[in-house]
């Protein structure tokens, strides 16, 4: 048996060749019609992101669904979501993902009468809707975004649990974290006009609250500040390190 330290050296050995291959040329296009964020992010970000990305590609298993086969853009543009909410995290935070399904758009679950747009799995599975994907990345300020929901789901998940609260950065932030989270669950709840950015299906539950504020928080992070500026500074401090 291989002892766990080799494996998890070897692993980062990996993962440096990754970080440290050139950038594909084919990413340039891709990003630029489907993730127009990655070009607002400073130099030191981007390598970053892209070199999570590379890790990412390596190690997720990609696989069609409802007909879909699953191309170079679809992988490119997800893991590039992905790998969005992560830039100031590590990109452990996503080792319980093995398997990305990807559907051509909504998509009918055996638990649900409805269609949906996405989930993320306690066993390490996440599903997309494309068509979802893509439109919610394209639109960059309709604070509606199915890849950054379903992937914030997986980091509230790192703990076992899905109940709003990710792995945070320290011992000392999980009560505030608590506090302002669950002070700004019940005013949704309430129906504060405040707080009309946040979608009502934030007021589903808690874990649905964290991963909708989460879209919030990427794609108008300027109004989040102005209409619940102690949302915004949680929410900052866990995915940016800063208050």
């Amino acid at each position: 048996m291989v002892p766990c330290g080799v494996l998890g050296f070897l692993r980062e050995r990996r993962r440096r060749k990754l970080r440290l291959a050139p950038v594909p040329e084919a990413w340039g296009a891709i990003l630029d019609a489907n993730a127009p964020f990655v070009a607002a992010l400073d130099e030191r970000d981007r390598a970053k992101l892209f070199g999570d990305m590379a890790v990412l590609l390596d190690e997720k298993h990609f696989f069609g669904a409802g007909g879909l086969t699953v191309d170079d853009e679809m992988r490119v543009t997800i893991v590039a979501a992905a790998a969005r909410l992560i830039v100031h995290l590590d990109v452990d935070r996503y080792d319980a993902v093995t398997e990305i399904v990807v559907y051509p758009g909504a998509y009918r679950h055996p638990d649900r009468d409805d269609a949906i747009l996405g989930e993320a799995h306690a066993r390490g599975v996440v599903v997309l809707a494309w068509d979802a994907v893509r439109g919610g990345l394209r639109n960059t300020r309709d604070a509606h975004d199915t890849a950054s929901h379903e992937f914030a789901h997986v980091l509230d998940a790192r703990d076992g649990r899905f109940d709003g609260t990710p792995e945070l950065r320290a011992r000392e932030d999980y009560r505030p974290w608590a506090v302002v989270m669950q002070t700004h669950f019940d005013r949704l709840r309430e129906g504060d006009p405040a707080l009309s950015l946040i979608r009502d299906y934030g007021a589903t539950n808690e874990a649905e609250f964290f991963a909708v504020v989460t879209e919030v928080y990427f794609e108008r992070p300027t109004l989040l500040r102005e209409r619940a500026p102690e949302l915004y500074a949680q929410l900052h401090h866990f995915y940016n390190g800063r208050a």
